[in-house]
């Protein structure tokens, strides 16, 4: 085989793996898609699950409060999605605020005042967190981590949105690090060195020179720090509580969307309301990570532009 038909073949067998992984993704949202569509054009799902009852509250009995809870296996079922999706935004936030100052902190260092021998220790071993399986961090979190924050704090629960966060920052902390520390590392030493020759110190290089040059890498790494957060499901599942609680308090138990989808999905009448509502939170998960990506790279690019000093 000549070089020109082996390096044909190496694209076509490239082009092929896309266009599967392409393929492959778009099947994947069509099947959770039609599932969910029975929420919004079933008739006989709307009466018990439909958008009303996903997003307002509700009464069982007219003489009773409206109220906003998840209880779908119960004499008169309930769906709402407003404790899912508190508890979702509670444990991202709490993880990115545990995750995103130690990464980002741990990254700028790396790249900026460590020395080679330890940069190559640093590195590897804060990488070494995301091959660690998510259930053995939720187990972590379940088994010793819980007791220690509940004893240090005195809460009333174990397990509760601090606890689920933390452990969900232990996940995060790998991507933010290793997309962080590279955007650092691509900054041309020209500007360090420009910097330092004008007497700024190490530190003022840092933060007004390679800070603000790598800035749309390290919001790149937030929003996959965010994605990554807001996806995950046996963190929360095992160190949260899972309890659909309507709290914005950070001591309370919560469940997540994802968390919800793995505890119930397995054992649901295939067909049903409630099966039709898992596969609609499936949806929303989907789109909601889809948006996010998408404004994060629109919002990246703006800033390259900026930086580099081209017309919008």
């Amino acid at each position: 085989m000549s070089r020109r038909a082996a390096e044909s073949a190496i694209e076509a067998v490239i082009r092929v793996s896309a266009s599967l992984a392409i393929v492959g993704l778009v099947l994947i949202f069509v099947f959770i898609g039609k599932e969910a569509l029975p929420v919004l054009l079933s008739q006989e799902v709307r009466q018990e699950a439909g958008l009303s009852r996903l997003f307002l509250p509700q009464s069982p009995e007219p003489s009773e409060p409206k109220e906003f809870a998840w209880q779908p296996i119960s004499a008169i079922p309930k769906y709402s999605l407003l404790p899912l999706l508190t508890g979702t935004i509670k444990a991202t936030v709490v993880a990115l605020l545990f995750a995103l100052p130690l990464a980002l902190g741990a990254a700028v260092f790396s790249s900026e005042f460590a020395p080679s021998w330890l940069r190559e220790i640093i590195k590897p071993s804060i990488e070494l967190l995301a091959g660690i399986p998510s259930v053995v961090l939720g187990f972590f979190a379940l088994m010793v981590m819980a007791t220690y924050i509940q004893d240090l704090l005195g809460l009333d629960y174990r397990l509760n949105a601090i606890n689920a966060g933390i452990a969900l920052g232990l996940a995060v902390i790998p991507i933010v690090f290793t997309v962080a520390e590279d955007a650092l590392t691509a900054v041309p030493q020209s500007y360090r060195e420009g910097s330092i020759a004008l007497g700024a110190t190490p530190w003022q290089t840092a933060w007004r020179v390679v800070l603000p040059a790598a800035f749309p890498g390290i919001f790149a790494a937030c929003v996959l720090g965010f994605g990554r957060a807001i996806g995950e499901t046996m963190i929360v599942l095992m160190a949260s509580g899972n309890a659909a609680v309507l709290s914005l308090s950070p001591t309370d138990p919560l469940r997540t969307l994802s968390a919800t989808i793995a505890a119930e999905l397995g054992e649901v009448v295939h067909g049903s309301p409630h099966y039709h509502v898992l596969f609609f939170i499936g949806t929303l998960l989907f789109l909601f990570t889809f948006a996010t990506n998408l404004l994060g790279q629109a919002f990246v690019e703006r800033l390259k532009q900026r930086l580099s000093g081209s017309r919008l």
